[in-house]
Formats: C-alpha cells, structure tokens, sequence
C-alpha cells in the first residue's frame, strides 16, 4: 500500500526530529550528514539544558517533560488577529507573535515529544472542526523591571464579541503539504504564517476546535492589549502535550 503524501513528509519530519533530538532508548543512532555551507548563521543557544532542533533556529525540545520552546517576538500588541503566532516574514500583521522558527520544524518538534498530527480543518461539504491532540501554550517573557512574566497563551486573547478572554485550547491539526509540479519542492503550507491559528485554516499547524471565522469583517478575536507586553518585546511560546482530548464545539 503506498502512502500518502501527508504521511510520507510527516515521517520525515519525525526522523529529522529523532536525529536532532536522540533515539529513544534502545534505538541505534541515525547518521547526519553535515549542514551545507549555505546555512543561516547560528543563533545563540539559550537554553543549553535543553535539546536545539536547529542552529539557525529558535526551538527546543524537552522530550522528558513533553514540550517544545519557540523563540520569537511581540509583532501586534493591539488590534484583531487571525493567528497567535506566525514565522517571521509572514502574517505578522495580523499575528501577536514573530517566531524565529518555522512552522515546519514547530511540527517535527511537536512529534519528537510523542504527538501525532489529527486534521484540519474543513468547510466542504460543511464545517468539520481541527482535531488532533490537545497542546498548551503558554507565553512568557521579562518585563521591563527584568521580572519573568508568564501567561496562558487564552490570557492575551479576547473575544470581540464577549470581551472575554478565549476559552479553548489548540489542536494539533497539522497543515497540509503541497508539492510544485514544476520542480518537485514540497512545501509545508502553515510556513506561509499559520502556525498557531485562532481563525480556522485548513494550513494551520496548531487550531481552535471551535468555528471562527478567517473573513476580515468577521473575525472574533483580537489582542488582549492589557496584558500583551510592547511590540518588539521578546517572548518565548511553551507549547507542552496535554493528557486530556479537545472537545470540538461549534462556536465560541
């Protein structure tokens, strides 16, 4: 039986995960070739307890404590938002955070500490809501006294609607790969801005199991600016595996 596309990339985002990350215990090690001359210059390692996926990249994996750091930046402290975070060069406008990461290697990441992938969302032939396994994200970061701030990443999210802070955790959707017939190049689909989304995407690499809609005269959240701290300030996401299962609803 031949595999999916889907599967097929997903699988090679495992193995670059486990041979960045380490086998699990009783696997015999992967070799690596060295990175080409052409790569990013290095970025310093903040966090030298924990596992780096990429020199040039700002993610960590703890694999004991089942959960991923990403490194990034404030981008809006104000205004409605269709995503909580995006890669840099993105969706920035419309994004609280800039990560200095890609959404590609976000989702290796999320499978080296033990998650699989469920689906995306879909509209056709009627709205069916992402799915996949629960993942908490928390965001933190110093404040301008050099204190360490850290908040539930539904803190910094109010709905235009209830003037309420969002009240949903994110799923492990995924996104959707897609290959350029004209020379082969695959393309991970949430690199162009929808890593962690809080309007419905069918590229989001983390989604709300709940209908929100993507239409500028529709969207149902925006900043928390209260308790966002300045554009520019810079932030860590925590993205950590939860036991329980997202229950879909159909609106917030």
């Amino acid at each position: 039986m031949s595999m999916t596309p889907r599967i097929l990339v997903a699988g090679c985002l495992l193995l670059k995960a486990l041979v960045l990350v380490g086998p699990a215990a009783g696997q015999d090690p992967v070799a690596v070739e060295p990175p080409p001359s052409t790569a990013p210059p290095e970025r310093p390692d903040r966090h030298p307890d924990l596992v780096r996926l990429s020199p040039a990249e700002d993610v960590w994996v703890d694999r004991q404590r089942r959960l991923v750091v990403v490194g990034g930046e404030i981008a809006l402290d104000r205004g409605v938002i269709e995503v909580l975070a995006c890669p840099r060069r993105s969706k920035e406008h419309e994004a609280i955070v800039a990560t200095d990461a890609s959404a590609r290697l976000v989702h290796a990441a999320l499978l080296a500490i033990g998650l699989e992938p469920g689906a995306p969302v879909s509209f056709d032939p009627a709205y069916a809501p992402a799915r996949g396994p629960v993942v908490k994200v928390r965001l933190r970061w110093k404040d301008a006294g050099g204190d360490q701030r850290e908040l539930a990443a539904q803190e910094v999210i109010r709905n235009t609607r209830t003037g309420r802070q969002l009240d949903a955790d994110w799923v492990f959707a995924g996104s959707v790969f897609w290959r350029d017939p004209s020379d082969g190049q695959e393309y991970y689909q949430a690199d162009g801005g929808d890593l962690i989304c809080v309007s419905n995407f069918p590229t989001a690499t983390l989604d709300l199991p709940i209908e929100s809609s993507q239409a500028n005269d529709a969207l149902l959240f925006e900043v928390f600016a209260e308790r966002v701290p300045p554009r520019g300030t810079a932030v860590e996401l925590v993205l950590s595996a939860a036991e329980e299962a997202a229950q879909p609803t159909t609106r917030q």
